[in-house]
C-alpha cells in the first residue's frame, strides 16, 4: 500500500470511530452528584436545663416548647433532628466550631450576637423579669440596691442588667449560674435576694410553686427569640423561616404554644 492509500484508509477508520462514539454536538458530561443545600441531619445545641424551652423530664428525656418546634420544623424540612446539650456560655464557639448546626433554645436576638450568628425571624417575644421570694421586701428595681442578684451565665439577662446602669451599679453582686433552675433554688435557700430570668422560664418555674415566689411589675426590657445558624448557612436559615411561617399559618405553632403555655404566644 502506497502512502496516499494508507492515509486515506487511516482517516476512514478514524471517522468510523468518532461516528460510533455518538453525536459530536452532544458531548457526554461527567456525572456530578448534587450537593444538598441542607444536610439530611442537623444537630441542635441547647441548654438541657431551661424549662419550658428545653429540659429533661422524669424519664431523663429531652422535652420542651423549643424541642417540639424544632422537631416539627425538621419534619417539614425532611431532615433528622438531634439535640446536643452544650455549655450555653460557649454556644457561639460550639456553633462556629461545627460541633452543632443550630442554636434553638430561647436564644435572644441581640446586635452583638448578630456579628457571629445568623438569626431567623423572631418567633417569640420575651422579657427579662425579676423574681424574688414571696416574703421579700423588694417591690421594685430601685430596691435591688445592695442586693445579690442571680443570672444565668451567658444569657441575655446578664446584658439586660448591665444595660440598666443605675441598677447595675447599685447591686452588691451579680452572681452567675450555669442554669436558671439552680439560681432559683439558691433564691429559695436565701443565698440570693433576686433572680433576673427569661419570663417564659420564670413564669413556668414559679407557677409550679405557688406562694413561694413573686414577680416584680418592673422588668429589664423586652426581647425577641430566634433560631441561630452559622453566618454562611443562609439557605438553612431561609428554610427554617419558611417552616416556621408555615407552622404559624396552619396552626401547628399555636398548638405547640398552647401545650406549654396555655395560650398562643407565637410572634406573628
Amino acid at each position: 500500500m502506497n502512502k496516499r492509500a494508507f492515509w486515506i484508509a487511516a482517516c476512514a477508520m478514524a471517522a468510523l470511530v468518532v461516528t460510533g462514539c455518538g453525536k459530536k454536538d452532544e458531548p457526554v458530561a461527567a456525572a456530578v452528584e448534587p450537593v444538598p443545600v441542607v444536610a439530611k441531619a442537623i444537630v441542635i445545641g441547647l441548654d438541657d436545663n431551661f424549662p419550658p424551652m428545653g429540659f429533661r423530664d422524669e424519664k431523663n428525656e429531652l422535652v420542651g416548647f423549643d424541642i417540639d418546634l424544632a422537631k416539627e420544623a425538621g419534619k417539614r424540612l425532611g431532615v433528622e433532628v438531634t439535640f446536643k446539650p452544650i455549655d450555653w456560655s460557649a454556644k457561639e464557639s460550639e456553633l462556629n466550631g461545627n460541633r452543632i448546626d443550630v442554636l434553638w433554645n430561647g436564644l435572644t436576638i441581640t446586635e452583638e450576637r448578630k456579628t457571629n450568628i445568623l438569626f431567623t425571624k423572631p418567633y417569640l417575644e420575651n422579657r427579662q423579669i425579676v423574681v424574688v421570694t414571696d416574703k421579700s421586701a423588694i417591690t421594685n428595681k430601685a430596691q435591688l440596691a445592695g442586693a445579690v442578684v442571680g443570672v444565668q451565665d451567658g444569657s441575655s439577662a446578664v446584658d439586660a442588667v448591665q444595660k440598666d446602669e443605675a441598677t447595675a451599679k447599685s447591686i452588691k453582686e451579680l452572681k452567675k449560674f450555669g442554669d436558671n433552675v439552680t439560681a432559683l433554688m439558691d433564691l429559695s435557700a436565701g443565698r440570693l435576694d433576686a433572680v433576673v430570668v427569661d419570663e417564659v422560664v420564670g413564669r413556668y418555674y414559679t407557677g409550679k410553686k405557688p406562694g413561694e415566689y413573686r414577680v416584680l411589675e418592673e422588668n429589664f426590657g423586652t426581647e425577641d427569640y430566634g433560631v441561630g445558624v452559622r453566618k454562611g448557612d443562609t439557605e438553612l436559615a431561609a428554610k427554617l423561616d419558611k417552616a416556621l411561617d408555615d407552622m404559624r399559618a396552619d396552626g401547628a405553632a399555636a398548638t405547640i404554644s398552647t401545650k406549654w403555655f396555655g395560650k398562643d404566644i407565637i410572634k406573628p
